[in-house]
């Protein structure tokens, strides 16, 4: 099998604290270099201890930081929502009822269709340094269209989430229990085949506590782990709910009471932040420093989706974390790599030490902290995934 060095690093975060100074979670190494051979990293460190190689690639003094993790999206729909974003730009608050408006133009879809907006998004984000991208259905919200929706995605991501529990589909408006029987039976077994992670939106407009344990521990049952959408747009039982069950993630975040974050810094679920929604919505953003300091595990990903947080960008998420959510760079970029894996439960991605896939990113900079001091510019310039060199 081949070997090659990617050597000429200025600044290399490989998110093993141990090739890094004392106390630095991003296990960063200066004048460094990574030995990649066949789709995994072998080696890291400084250039100057570097083993030989096959063949070689210089990036010339730029950084380089693991490929980031995406581990909140929804890309299986049609449709768009531009004259919703432009009336909510002049004055209309969000609410949760916009999704209908996606999940019709999403029926009327092709197979086809949606196949290649997917394929099209996962393009954009891994020109913008994303490798790893988990994705939801729940835009069909009956039986065959939510079993497409994961069809389609498992054809393109190993990351899918079954959310069929996104919000009461319409034909069950006046009967919602009746919609949690068809989430929990006929639609969980057809979609389950095609999912890793079961999700639903626990929240006002959408399912109660009630509701939402019932879909979290049907889904468990039939082998799919658990993920919650919890405490976006009020106070609710979300956060505590995905705590209880062992998620691996509470996603969004932005409401918390003092208990909600106790919960999750004594516990392994990870507080997943998405600030393109609130940045998307002009909403409050989520106090990611009150749950850092509590020892919550934060993860930052974009929750791309064409009606709450249009963007693929996890720079543009890294930068608004830091400037408006109390992140420290570092923390930020950790968050985007290493915070979303644990929010996938992924050990082979999110980091740069022997082992671990060789995904990564080179960016047009000294140093990772680029991404939040130079916000918008595309400082991408090189994405590699699984050992071959992709952008």
């Amino acid at each position: 099998m081949t070997s090659t060095i990617i050597h000429g690093i200025r600044s290399l975060v490989t998110n093993e604290a141990a090739l890094g100074q004392p106390h630095d979670p991003l296990g960063a190494v200066e004048d460094a270099a990574l030995v990649v051979e066949g789709d995994r990293v072998v080696w890291a460190g400084r250039e100057a201890d570097a083993p030989a190689a096959d063949a070689a690639h210089d990036v010339e003094g730029r950084a380089v930081v693991p490929g980031f993790v995406d581990s909140h999206s929804h890309l299986v729909y049609a449709g768009d929502r531009t004259q919703e974003f432009n009336a909510r730009m002049s004055g209309r608050p969000y609410s949760a009822g916009g999704i209908r408006t996606t999940v019709a133009a999403t029926r009327d879809a092709s197979d086809e269709a949606l196949s290649a907006t997917l394929a099209r998004h996962i393009r954009e984000a891994l020109r913008q340094g994303t490798t790893t991208l988990e994705t939801k259905s729940g835009y069909g919200l009956t039986v065959p269209q939510e079993a497409r929706a994961v069809r389609i995605a498992a054809a393109l991501t190993d990351e899918v989430t079954y959310l069929g529990a996104h919000i009461v589909a319409p034909e069950y408006a006046d009967d919602p229990d009746a919609y949690v029987a068809e989430v929990t039976g006929p639609m969980l077994d057809a979609c389950a085949p095609y999912a890793r992670w079961v999700d639903v939106f626990c929240e006002k407009g959408a399912f109660d506590g009630d509701q939402a344990r019932a879909v979290l521990t049907a889904g468990r049952a039939r082998g799919l782990e658990p993920r919650v959408h919890a405490n976006q747009l009020s106070y609710g039982p979300g956060v505590q709910l995905a705590v209880e069950l062992g998620a691996a993630s509470a996603d969004h975040c932005t409401h918390l009471t003092g208990e909600d974050v106790d919960a999750l810094g004594q516990g392994d679920t990870v507080a997943t932040l998405l600030p393109g929604c609130e940045f998307s919505t002009r909403a409050e953003y989520p106090d990611a420093r009150r749950l850092l300091d509590a020892g919550a595990t934060v993860a930052l990903s974009t929750d791309c989706n064409p009606g709450s947080s249009f963007t693929s960008s996890v720079p543009f998420c890294v930068a608004i974390a830091v400037r408006e959510m109390g992140m420290t760079p570092d923390e930020a970029v950790w968050a985007a790599t290493a915070g979303g894996a644990r929010a996938l439960r992924r050990t082979d991605v999110g980091r740069l030490g022997p082992g671990a896939y060789a995904d990564f990113a080179v960016l047009d900079a000294p140093s990772h902290v680029h991404l939040a001091y130079r916000p918008g510019v595309p400082l991408v310039t090189d994405v590699w995934r699984r050992g071959v060199r992709t952008v």
